[in-house]
């Protein structure tokens, strides 16, 4: 008998009780807007900031409207002005270019390797054309962090780290976010964290840091802010830095701050489903996973695989004969963008060039969400479908 998965791939757990009492507080007392405190009150913005800041091992953190609008903003504090290039990744998804787009910028793609990170000698290649890498740590790989990091400083580039897959991962025992001038975090429902929408966004610098704040509208009430740079360091940065409000509010923070504090168990909860993905599809003809290097201490929220030298039509075709078993899978290889995934040439605001040898990797590169909602039985049972398939497409092919 055919096995067929009925669960759903877009389906997250339920908002813990502990989010939704706290939810149901500020909702009570109204004081949604992250400034609108009664004397002596610390908004619950403020306190997540705050606790954040704490867990990742920061000296400064913001809460913001959207991973998106962390990113546009590292790139603004850190001094990108229109016109100016900026590195980037060019596999990942379309809000990396997109924030480079959005302050004016010119993206530089950087080549990816087979293990799916940035390639560090053709970023080595490049690191003249630029002053500034946003590097996006895509579907959770990292690369070797203290390479990057000595190729980039040794250069003069200034590095902002683009987490929204890696918000509880470690390279070498450094959290994800804390190698760079600046970490940019995502809690959109698909990330680590669950707010619909919202954004982090961690440094070590107080000038950085006092920009950041201003740019993401506080007007002069930065000192409301409870994991920000003391008041001298907003002296003259404050007539210097426009407006570009992006604040996240008080209900989104309320419900945030349960799951920072649960993100080490989340953590173990994806890895267990990942790694029994991962058992269950390894050694599958026609098929290779990705080999996790032993410094970097994942979050399996998300599993790749590639299909070395398969033509375009046998990649669909498995893809449609996964989906028609209940089975979601992205394929990075596409031509034409779909809903979320997209490959460079795509980006058509963004100027690039041929990238031969990155081309080939995402030919063959399919990928899948993790969603908690799954069982590792659950995931077992995903497995046994795609390695059932891919071994029948593999035979025709």
């Amino acid at each position: 008998m055919t096995e067929v998965f009925t669960g759903s791939f877009t389906q997250q757990e339920p908002i813990a009780q502990a989010g939704i009492d706290a939810a149901m507080r500020v909702l009570q007392h109204g004081r949604l807007h992250r400034y609108n405190t009664l004397p002596d009150e610390l908004s619950e913005t403020a306190l997540l900031e705050q606790e954040f800041a704490a867990q990742i091992g920061a000296r400064y953190c913001l809460a913001v409207a959207s991973g998106g609008y962390a990113m546009a903003t590292a790139l603004r504090a850190v001094g990108v002005k229109p016109g100016d290039r900026v590195l980037t990744n060019v596999f990942t998804l379309a809000p990396v270019p997109g924030a480079v787009a959005a302050v004016g910028a010119v993206p530089v793609f950087v080549g990816v390797t087979d293990q799916l990170v940035i390639d560090l000698d053709d970023l080595a290649d490049k690191l003249p054309q630029a002053r500034v890498l946003l590097l996006s740590h895509m579907r959770g790989h990292l690369c070797d962090m203290e390479r990057l990091m000595a190729l980039c400083d040794a250069a003069g580039v200034t590095v902002i780290e683009d987490c929204a897959h890696t918000m509880g991962a470690f390279w070498a025992d450094v959290p994800s976010g804390r190698f760079g001038a600046v970490g940019c975090f995502s809690c959109q429902t698909y990330k680590h964290v669950n707010s619909g929408e919202g954004g982090l966004l961690v440094t070590d610098d107080p000038q950085i840091a006092a920009r950041a704040v201003i740019y993401s509208g506080s007007y002069m009430l930065y000192e409301r802010h409870l994991a920000a740079p003391p008041p001298d360091a907003f002296a003259q940065i404050k007539y210097e830095t426009p407006n570009i409000s992006g604040r996240m509010d008080n209900l989104r923070a309320a419900i945030l701050r349960p799951q920072i504090a649960q993100l080490p168990t989340q953590v173990a909860r994806w890895n267990a489903r990942y790694e029994t993905l991962e058992q269950g599809l390894r050694g599958t003809p026609g098929l290779r996973v990705i080999e996790r290097p032993d410094a970097e201490r994942k979050v399996g929220s998300s599993i790749q695989f590639l299909l070395p030298d398969w033509p375009t039509g046998a990649v669909q075709d498995l893809v449609a004969r996964c989906a028609a078993r209940g089975v979601e899978l992205k394929w990075f290889g596409a031509p034409e963008p779909a809903g979320f995934t997209s490959r460079y040439d795509s980006w058509r605001y963004a100027p690039s060039e041929a990238m031969p040898a990155t081309d080939a990797v995402l030919a063959g590169l399919v990928d899948m969400r993790v969603p908690l909602t799954f069982s590792t039985e659950d995931c077992a049972l995903i497995a046994r479908i795609i390695r059932s398939e891919v071994g029948a497409v593999y035979q025709q092919a």
